[in-house]
């Protein structure tokens, strides 16, 4: 079981509520008619690093997508009933792991990635045969946007994801995302540049970091040149039985 403030960390950024408020009527008093806006927030979840803070290892390849980290980022997360349910299995744990990873879909109405996230590629594209690690079914169900030097035509998947192409920068992809989001939050799929740049641009409202207890020694770095980052985010941990501290930033 929970504790109250594990369990309020789990549930992820609320919406955000702004009442319009008639200035007629005075400070803190609403209108006849209260009407509520919902405010798209920006959202990072379920991302990994190392202790030394390496997001993904060095040495991405095909069979290999995190480098020579290989799955020691993940190995928490593999057990969970969220991520059974990704792939179409039944069980799973239900502590303190699954309860911040099963806070990564709801609310979510598109994603932006690197492009090291979608594939290994660099580089003028090979060909238009890649689609992603993740078949002809990814877990999205969303738009999704994926930054790149190198356009190429949009690709409809099944289940609702459409991957987009995009030469922009990250005021410009998030512009384009939150209009095909339609009022639901964006997510930052990663990997540790991608975050990195959005958080440096000041447009992440919420992230949620694992630290997992392992020491990797190379590969791409989350929080380079990103020093007084905690002066603009609340930050709170949680340990877990698995080893790893989950981490949450809510934008002050």
């Amino acid at each position: 079981m929970l504790g109250g403030q594990a369990l309020a960390m789990t549930l992820g950024p609320a919406d955000r509520l702004d009442w319009r408020r008639d200035a007629a009527t005075g400070p803190g008093r609403c209108e006849t008619t209260c009407q509520e806006v919902i405010v798209s927030q920006v959202r990072v979840h379920n991302f990994s690093v190392s202790l030394d803070g390496f997001g993904t290892g060095a040495g991405q390849s095909l069979d290999a997508p995190f480098g020579h980290a290989g799955t020691r980022l993940h190995e928490w997360f593999f057990p969970t009933r969220t991520f059974r349910a990704m792939q179409g299995q039944p069980g799973g744990s239900t502590g303190i792991d699954d309860a911040f990873a099963s806070a990564w879909a709801p609310g979510i109405g598109a994603e932006i990635m690197g492009r090291g996230k979608f594939g290994p590629h660099h580089g003028p594209w090979p060909g238009q045969q890649w689609n992603g690690w993740w078949g002809d079914n990814p877990p999205f169900h969303t738009p999704v946007f994926v930054l790149t030097h190198h356009r190429r035509p949009a690709v409809q998947m099944n289940g609702g994801t459409t991957f987009d192409f995009l030469d922009a920068s990250p005021a410009q992809a998030l512009a384009q995302a939150r209009q095909a989001a339609a009022g639901g939050d964006v997510r930052i799929g990663g990997g540790p540049s991608t975050i990195r740049e959005f958080l440096a641009a000041g447009l992440i409202d919420y992230a949620h970091i694992v630290v997992v207890p392992i020491v990797l020694g190379r590969g791409e770095r989350l929080w380079d040149g990103l020093e007084g980052l905690e002066e603009r985010f609340q930050i709170e941990a949680v340990n877990s039985p698995s080893g790893v501290t989950h981490l949450t930033l809510s934008r002050r």
